[in-house]
């Protein structure tokens, strides 16, 4: 019989890619996407290094899996250290991602509880189930001391 992993033994996966960003300079934060309890494929962001400011690692996670012939995402659970921003919840919308998950809030940029609810939106032709401030401090912290050393 196969063990079902909480929540929070996803995400700290996903804070391992985060962490990896750092090494690279790049914004902290890691995506990884499951499907039957099984990790499918994990990123962090990568702007810098493409010098594309779209190379979030929701987007490259998602388009990974769509690349290899999966249309629609119903069966996959996203987790993702901060909040989803505006094109992610897009993505995420489009592709039907079944279940997000996040760590911490991004007050200036947070499509997904912060400044918009765009997963939640009932006008919109899909919903996926939304928790959020799983591992919270420990991705915060991430975004804080990132930014902390820019300044």
């Amino acid at each position: 019989m196969n063990k079902i992993y909480p929540d929070e033994y996803w995400m700290k996966i996903a804070i391992d890619e985060a962490r990896s960003a750092l090494q690279e300079n790049e914004v902290p934060i890691g995506a990884i996407l499951v499907k039957n309890n099984k990790l499918i494929t994990s990123a962090h962001n990568r702007t810098n290094a493409a010098n594309n400011g779209l190379m979030h690692a929701e987007k490259i996670v998602i388009e990974e899996v769509i690349a290899t012939g999966e249309k629609y995402l119903y069966d996959y659970s996203l987790y993702v250290t901060v909040e989803p921003c505006l094109m992610c919840s897009g993505i995420i919308i489009w592709s039907r991602v079944g279940k997000v998950v996040f760590g911490c809030y991004d007050e200036k940029a947070g499509a997904a509880g912060s400044i918009y609810n765009v997963l939640l939106d009932k006008n919109l032709n899909h919903n996926p189930d939304l928790v959020s401030g799983v591992c919270e401090d420990e991705c915060a912290k991430l975004m804080k001391d990132f930014f902390k050393g820019k300044r």
